[in-house]
């Protein structure tokens, strides 16, 4: 019995190409999203027009979930990666025009919601295309360094994007930077070298457009997962206020900003590197429940702080806490799932995640316009914790998922072919 091997995934060459690629790309985005915050309220001292960038960018997920999850179940998936990757280097230059001209800020929204569409139509490819790198035994492996990646891309991309703004003093700057980034993912994606696969092509038409939501309601264990983090994120999410707890709280000006941001990701790459480093979890479903918990009462604590310090500290926790949830949900969606339908149930899946990110960014903002900040955080988290309560009470299956591979049920030739529309 050989044992855990935490560098599994990073034996194969068409992981780490990926890897690399979408850590660039992350950088960027992340540079952007510091510059977006701070560039909006610094011009409009508003609250709300950092709401607006929430629902702006969740507008494409609810129009384009469906059709690109089944995009990526149809067509190569490489390919939609890339286009979408190209539409994203040219909304970031866009914003860097309009930034440096100094044109009004509700033609930024337009920009960004170009970023947007490309996003929507790339996050079933992306989560679709990941399983295609490595073996299904070393998947779980995968979507942990996958998770760090991301978290040390959101721990050095608002860190460096916080200095260059400083630095530069334009946001321009940060924008061009993040289209190089996104160019750089292009890069990567046309080394990679995978095994094609021939994809089924059934007609396009309602039923096989919702075969993945009927996938996610028949299976509870994925819907409870992901229920369970949309509304724990959607009100328990404080990353969207960070500017006005920078400028108008602690004090603390954009390079601040920058360490707030990073400093839930720093949390999340230390948290990805334990779990990494140690064998599969073997409960992990009171595992997920009990880190939502945990990530509720740091946002509470958050939202009442006025010391940077603390500030911090909270931050890195719900960065800590929401890794084991992202590593525990993003395995489960995956490894449940048969290839013929993971573009439409990531589809669903990301439908669920823009709710709490981009909706919640929303939310955060008018709760703040309308109660302050500090309120908008505090209720952000008590519901967190109502919420974990309430899910663990509807789903008592998830209270006992013990070991993840136990949640992968295996898919007769019948059943996808039920849930691919046909027969």
């Amino acid at each position: 019995m050989t044992g855990h091997n935490p560098y599994a995934a990073l034996r194969h060459p068409a992981f780490r190409l990926f890897l690399i690629g979408v850590f660039f790309s992350s950088i960027g985005s992340q540079m952007q999203t510091v510059a977006i915050g701070w560039e909006l309220y610094e011009r409009t001292h508003s609250a709300m027009a950092l709401g607006w960038v929430g629902l702006v960018q969740f507008l494409p997920i609810i129009l384009l979930a469906l059709p690109a999850g089944h995009l990526a179940d149809r067509f190569d998936r490489r390919r939609i990666i890339i286009v979408s990757q190209l539409l994203l280097a040219l909304s970031s230059l866009g914003l860097a025009w309009l930034s440096w001209r100094g044109w009004d800020v509700n033609w930024m929204y337009g920009c960004l919601f170009l970023g947007a569409v490309a996003r929507a139509v790339s996050m079933p490819a992306n989560s679709a295309f990941m399983p295609q790198l490595v073996p299904a035994d070393v998947f779980s492996n995968a979507v942990t360094w996958s998770s760090m990646r991301f978290q040390l891309a959101s721990t050095v991309g608002p860190a460096v994007g916080g200095l260059v703004l400083a630095a530069s003093g334009h946001p321009a700057v940060v924008y061009i930077l993040d289209a190089l980034m996104t160019l750089t993912f292009v890069v990567c994606l046309l080394l990679v070298h995978i095994r094609s696969v021939e994809r089924k092509r059934s007609a396009t038409d309602l039923r096989t457009l919702l075969a993945g939501v009927r996938f996610v309601w028949n299976t509870k264990l994925i819907l409870a997962a992901i229920t369970l983090d949309m509304f724990a994120v959607l009100l328990g999410g404080a990353v969207t206020l960070l500017p006005i707890y920078a400028k108008d709280i602690l004090h603390v000006g954009p390079s601040g900003l920058g360490w707030l941001r990073a400093a839930p990701a720093v949390g999340a790459l230390l948290m990805g590197a334990v779990m990494a480093h140690r064998p599969p979890l073997e409960r992990a479903g009171s595992t997920l429940l009990y880190a939502v918990f945990g990530f509720g009462v740091a946002t509470v604590v958050f939202g009442f702080s006025h010391s940077f310090i603390l500030a911090m500290a909270m931050l890195f926790l719900t960065g800590a806490f929401d890794n084991i949830s992202v590593v525990i949900r993003h395995t489960l969606v995956q490894t449940a799932t048969p290839d013929a339908l993971r573009g439409r149930v990531s589809s669903v899946n990301g439908l669920f995640i823009s709710c709490s990110n981009e909706l919640g960014g929303f939310e955060s903002g008018l709760a703040a316009q309308l109660f302050g900040p500090v309120v908008s955080v505090v209720g952000g988290g008590i519901g967190t914790l109502l919420v974990v309560g309430g899910v663990a009470a509807l789903w008592p299956q998830l209270r006992r998922l013990g070991p993840l591979q136990e949640a992968s049920t295996p898919v007769t030739a019948e059943e996808e072919a039920e849930h691919l529309g046909g027969g």
